[in-house]
């Protein structure tokens, strides 16, 4: 097992990566200081794994709810229904919260635990790859809203994250890929060798190499623990974990939420962010490709959607968190393993690689 720190001072808490990792009761239990637990779970997770996290809660006062599975269920709507259960339940502000899934249900049950009496424990078991990596690790919680992605939410951490490389056997490709899409951003942002040991094995990830995953998985925490110690709520350094989101985040409420999945879209988008930064001279011809290419091998899709122009990007970027005083601000690259921190950019360059990037 490999056990990485996010070091926030009293607010500093592990992750656990491992194999068998459910199995092992104490692993969760020591992070639970009283005897109500409530799991929050969906309906594809918890028939998988609902019964492992039970077993290793015998001795605790447990309920659940499960929820629809998909990011068009991410609102507040499905999010009272949390509320609503740890009312019922008559759940105490001691109580702890587990979030049993993927990004959806981690970044709603994170939300649940940081309104609910004003803040309760909660713990994080990721199902996705993409959970794994990046959406359960920082304390970003929060739902979307039918004009922007995430733009409801609070920076709540948890008690631990619990990453079971085992549960990704049961993830299908489509899910494995869009996880690859995260790691892969690690890479661009600020881990160049990262980059060119995910050209030389990415067909090892893709095939489910336990190996392998597990340093994806180790690297990419590694990563992020080590911007977030760094820069807990996103005031500076820690922006550039939304390479390719912006574009991404338009995609997602565009198309509608669910359509794409969002490692999906932070692919097409970081793929936009390298072209933007292209024309403003930093990345070459060869960086671009070579980012393009790996995106490619990890089958995801690289070319934005037909139905979104110009125009409707703009509209809907101008509804994001790193915008200042009505402007977009994107995250780019300088160079393969150095991304900048969000600047006004020039509108006619960026207008550019939107009508241009993919159209045919």
């Amino acid at each position: 097992m490999i056990n990485l720190h996010v070091d926030l001072g009293n607010r500093s808490y592990p992750i656990y990566i491992g194999s068998g990792l459910l199995d092992q009761a104490s692993l969760l239990t020591q992070h639970i200081k009283s005897k109500q637990v409530m799991v929050v779970s969906n309906t594809t997770v918890a028939p998988l794994y609902m019964e492992k996290v039970l077993a290793d809660l015998q001795d605790y006062v447990v309920e659940q709810i499960i929820l629809p599975d998909g990011e068009q269920y991410k609102t507040l709507e499905v999010l009272a229904r949390i509320f609503d259960k740890l009312l019922a339940c008559k759940f105490s502000r001691n109580a702890t919260l587990i979030a049993l899934g993927g990004g959806v249900i981690g970044d709603m049950g994170g939300f649940a635990a940081a309104c609910y009496q004003r803040g309760i424990p909660f713990i994080q078991i990721p199902t996705t790859l993409l959970a794994q990596v990046d959406s359960s690790v920082g304390g970003k919680t929060g739902v979307n809203h039918v004009l922007g992605k995430n733009m409801i939410g609070a920076f709540y951490q948890p008690q631990c994250v619990i990453a079971d490389a085992d549960v990704l056997d049961t993830l299908d490709d489509r899910q494995l890929a869009a996880g690859l899409a995260e790691v892969i951003k690690y890479g661009l942002i600020r881990d160049a060798a990262f980059f060119d040991w995910l050209e030389q094995n990415i067909g090892l990830l893709l095939n489910r190499d336990k190996k392998a995953l597990a340093y994806a998985i180790e690297q990419s925490c590694q990563n992020k623990a080590q911007i977030v110690a760094e820069d807990e709520t996103e005031t500076g350094l820690r922006a550039i974990l939304n390479l390719g989101h912006t574009f991404g985040h338009a995609i997602e409420t565009g198309i509608g939420y669910g359509e794409y999945l969002h490692g999906e879209a932070v692919a097409i988008g970081t793929c936009l962010a390298a072209d933007l930064s292209r024309r403003l001279g930093w990345l070459t011809n060869l960086d671009v490709e070579r980012i393009i290419s790996l995106f490619v091998k990890a089958n995801l899709p690289v070319t934005p959607p037909a139905q979104l122009d110009a125009n409707r990007f703009l509209t809907l970027m101008a509804v994001d968190k790193k915008n200042v005083d009505g402007k977009i601000r994107v995250i780019l690259l300088e160079k393969i393993g150095l991304a900048t921190l969000p600047t006004d950019i020039d509108e006619e360059l960026l207008e550019l690689t939107l009508n241009t990037y993919g159209r045919v």
